[in-house]
């Protein structure tokens, strides 16, 4: 079985490290060769290649990119690899996309006899490149069944249902935890005011109802005004883009949510979006 990937960045790469290392034969491409070629140094088995097209012949096929024009773009554009998939193989779609491309590009490869799965990623690049990051898993029942000895190598799968319920599961989950992010932000600033220092602010708040996942990640950052990028703001900000205009689409009224959004949209306006996410506290006056 032969395997493709496209997209080897932070968390591509790691996944198809993984791959490589349980010695799958695995194709690789990428923005840049050297990319590829630094993925496939993880084992004989990994190999970089000129073009997309010479992943067309593939078993199944991940793709890893950082928005949905560029996976339409990849896979249903004009030279789209969609068009030389052979049937009965799998497209794999683990970037961060809204729920009508997921549906869009399931529908497009079931005419073509492809079968096709969304499947977002969880946590961090350092878990992914462990084989510990978690796959939120959408599309048929019988394809998830078919490919899951696979992604159990590459992370941890749960099954959610339609594809749709995979796309907006991250969204939703990246909406929560930026919308948290800006609320500590505006804490934080709040403290800063009450003359409190600020490694033992966020200590405090730890044993409160205010902890969260960015509390413990991000705090101790915010505190040592570290802003090295690990989850930059203008990635970020996509997210929520992404998820306000859903959360718009269905009717749902995220007036918290768009606050943050806005507060992002502002940070990244005056030029820290290559920065980390929490570089919103900037922002937070």
């Amino acid at each position: 079985m032969q395997f493709g990937f496209i997209g080897v960045g932070k968390m591509g790469g790691g996944l198809a490290r993984n791959l490589i290392r349980s010695g799958r034969e695995v194709l690789l491409a990428a923005r840049t060769k050297e990319s590829a070629e630094k993925t496939a140094a993880a084992g004989p088995s990994g190999r970089a290649v000129e073009g997309m097209r010479e992943l067309a012949g593939v078993d199944i096929l991940f793709t890893c990119l950082p928005k949905p024009d560029d996976v339409k773009k990849v896979m249903l554009g004009a030279d789209g690899l969609l068009g030389l998939m052979k049937p009965g193989a799998v497209h794999i779609e683990t970037s961060t996309i809204d729920p009508a491309t997921a549906r869009l590009l399931c529908d497009k490869a079931a005419e073509r006899k492809v079968d096709y799965l969304q499947c977002t990623l969880g946590k961090t690049p350092v878990d992914a490149e462990k084989g510990e990051a978690p796959l939120f898993v959408g599309g048929a029942v019988e394809t998830y069944a078919k490919v899951r000895a696979i992604l159990d190598i590459i992370g941890r799968p749960v099954h959610l249902g339609e594809v749709e319920a995979s796309a907006a599961f991250k969204l939703i989950s990246n909406l929560i935890g930026m919308t948290n992010l800006a609320v500590l932000a505006e804490g934080l600033r709040l403290g800063e005011r009450a003359g409190m220092d600020k490694d033992l602010l966020i200590k405090l708040l730890t044993e409160t109802g205010a902890r969260s996942f960015q509390l413990d990640v991000r705090g101790p950052w915010l505190a040592q005004g570290d802003f090295a990028a690990r989850f930059g703001l203008n990635l970020a900000l996509k997210d929520m883009r992404l998820g306000c205009a859903m959360a718009e689409d269905w009717g749902v009224d995220a007036l918290a949510m768009r606050a943050a959004r806005d507060y992002f949209e502002t940070a990244s306006s005056a030029g820290w979006g290559e920065d980390d996410c929490n570089a919103v506290y900037k922002v937070v006056k």
